[in-house]
């Protein structure tokens, strides 16, 4: 039953397939437009032997590294400073909860427009994306974790970074995984898009430029791994929470 189980997962990718090749071969749209999936494959060995595939993927992934790290640490520390803070929440939250409203690709033009569209441009839109996510779910973890703890914590006159580190962070990790997910996936889409406006090197350029020189298999070829790569982040990140959520449980 594991194996059938697992089997399984390949069922809707190998139909969405079948369509596309059957939909390009009978000739239902323009050959230009609508690429069979064998030309794809192919467009793509012929840049993995060239190289600039790894070039595209090593420039999107170090940004999205960069920038997700930094706004992922800057979420967490503020996210317990709301959450245990009763002066950070009166002051911030308002602010907080006004600007995690704010979607990332529309502050595109004006982040162009203040840091140029150099990389600090494209790490700056990943962190703002990343912050926001796991600044809310670590502070929302926090404030479900049982005042029990923080009472132990107050009868042992416990500092702040002790509280945080020993006994705050640890109990919420679960709810913080999951924050990391939805960050991690929105800044990787958030990415990809900022690369199609402005960029020298990516995947969302490498899509952009094959558009423009009507290369729609290198499109293509951008599109597949722009989704491949998101469901794999995703879905490490969600065994991580299960193995996590069934760890707490016992």
């Amino acid at each position: 039953m594991r194996v059938l189980s697992r089997l399984s997962w390949f069922i809707s990718p190998l139909a969405l397939l079948i369509c596309w090749a059957v939909v390009a071969y009978a000739g239902l749209f323009p050959a230009n437009l609508l690429i069979p999936p064998l030309e794809v494959w192919h467009s793509l060995t012929d840049l993995l032997a060239t190289g600039e595939l790894q070039e595209h993927l090593a420039g999107s992934l170090s940004r999205l590294a960069l920038g997700f790290t930094g706004g992922a640490l800057a979420g967490l520390d503020f996210g317990a400073a709301l959450a245990l803070s009763k002066t950070v929440e009166a002051y911030c939250a308002p602010l907080f909860h006004t600007l995690r409203q704010v979607p990332s690709i529309a502050l595109i033009p004006m982040f162009v427009l203040l840091f140029g569209v150099d990389e600090t441009f494209k790490v700056i839109i990943v962190a703002k994306t990343a912050f926001f996510p796991v600044a809310l779910a670590t502070c929302e973890g926090i404030r479900a974790i049982p005042r029990s703890h923080f009472e132990v914590a107050a009868v042992y006159r416990l500092r702040w970074p002790t509280l945080v580190g020993r006994i705050a962070l640890p109990a919420a990790v679960p709810a913080i995984v999951t924050g990391i997910r939805v960050a991690l996936t929105r800044a990787w889409v958030v990415l990809v898009a900022c690369e199609l406006l402005a960029a020298d090197s990516g995947l969302g350029q490498m899509i952009e430029m094959g558009r423009q020189m009507l290369r729609i298999d290198v499109v293509m070829v951008g599109v597949v791994l722009t989704g491949l790569i998101g469901f794999s982040l995703d879905f490490t990140l969600r065994r991580v929470e299960r193995r996590l959520s069934a760890w707490q449980s016992h």
